[in-house]
């Protein structure tokens, strides 16, 4: 089994995010001055002897790459910002191609949603837009991937560069597209490109499109495909809060409390169909982005974790008929879901899938939730 995670390269100082955000920005000035929306929280996050690291800073990547390695993790899926020839936050994926001898193996997600204040894309007051181009813009998107692709480390499934897409469903021109991508690697010497889907929303892209396979992003995959009566009513019931909150001045939570256990369960007994990579999420605790409209699922206990895992690891490889798992995330902190160790769980999760690789390569029993 194969454990590959996501990874968001946005812990660098950027221009634009200095316009958009002030001055000295990254994914730390967030989770710095995040604040308690429920008691029982874990806010703000702090990571282990104050790592707020800076991800222009090679050593950096060194050290997550060694820590990566060293309990059992395949490699990172970089997430990928293009915007018709636009590049955001391409600095740490640049300086692991030009330091080969970084042991990682790594690929790429497209992630192609327009950026936004609300953090999700979907606000009126888009910061940079999303635009997909023709032929002209798909040929240099490709030539800007194609030295990654070459990398020894990149990962290819049968002579193929993985590329993940986020979200297929806003391009237009898609199959124009990754059939022109195609085309360009098979030029190169692939036998094509290997396109996975991400499946996360209840409506997915039903086009006919060349994907050679799909992963599961949790736990907005489980989150969104739940009881439609379950999501009019958590819709209702955050309108009235919110109503509630205007009137009387208050600040009470718009989101109920969701448990660890009960997200996974769902996510474990909701399958997708033969050949897709499965995916495992760590917690999910967005408040340092949405304050009081955040999204908190409770931190999972050691046991928790170890029975989720083991129990997609046994779903990836006997049901799906795959060898790839993904966890969300190394190091979406202001999401609440990373592997890297903070002062409270310390190593925690790395620990627990060292343990159950261990375990799987073993044939030892899983443990149920």
């Amino acid at each position: 089994m194969k454990i590959i995670a996501f990874y968001l390269p946005q812990f660098h100082e950027i221009e634009e995010n200095n316009n958009w955000w002030g001055k000295g920005f990254t994914e730390w000035t967030n989770v710095k001055k995040s604040k308690k929306v429920w008691k029982e929280q874990y806010q703000p996050k702090e990571p282990l002897d104050d790592n707020y690291y800076d991800l222009h800073n090679v050593e950096t990547l060194k050290w997550q790459c060694s820590l990566a390695i060293k309990y059992g993790l395949h490699g990172f899926c970089f997430y990928h910002y293009w915007f018709a020839g636009k590049l955001l936050l391409q600095a740490p994926m640049e300086m692991l191609l030009e330091n080969p001898d970084i042991n990682i193996n790594y690929c790429v997600s497209w992630a192609n949603e327009p950026w936004a204040r609300t953090w999700d894309g979907k606000d009126k007051e888009i910061l940079i837009n999303q635009e997909y181009g023709d032929q002209e813009d798909w040929i240099e998107h490709f030539n800007y991937l194609l030295p990654f692709f070459m990398d020894n480390r990149y990962i290819k499934i049968n002579n193929m560069p993985v590329v993940v897409i986020y979200k297929s469903s806003s391009i237009e021109k898609c199959k124009e597209m990754m059939d022109c991508w195609n085309k360009l690697a098979i030029a190169q010497g692939f036998k094509s490109i290997y396109f996975v889907k991400t499946l996360r929303e209840k409506k997915e892209d039903t086009r006919q499109l060349p994907f050679c396979s799909c992963v599961e992003f949790e736990p907005a995959r489980t989150l969104h495909n739940q009881g439609n009566w379950l999501l009019t009513y958590e819709r209702i019931r955050r309108r009235v809060i919110n109503v509630i909150n205007k009137i009387f001045s208050t600040d009470y939570p718009l989101n109920r409390i969701k448990q660890f256990r009960e997200i996974a369960n769902k996510s474990i007994k909701f399958k997708a169909g033969s050949g897709t990579f499965g995916g495992v999420f760590v917690g999910w605790d967005n408040t340092p982005r949405r304050g009081n409209a955040a999204t908190y699922i409770t931190e999972a206990s050691k046991q928790e974790f170890e029975s989720y895992l083991l129990e997609k690891i046994e779903i990836t490889k006997n049901y799906y008929n795959t060898e790839y798992l993904f966890v969300n995330a190394w190091n979406e902190w202001c999401e609440g879901t990373y592997l890297e160790p903070d002062k409270k769980n310390k190593y925690k999760y790395l620990e627990i899938i060292q343990k159950c690789l261990s375990n799987y390569k073993n044939g030892k029993d899983k443990v149920g939730l």
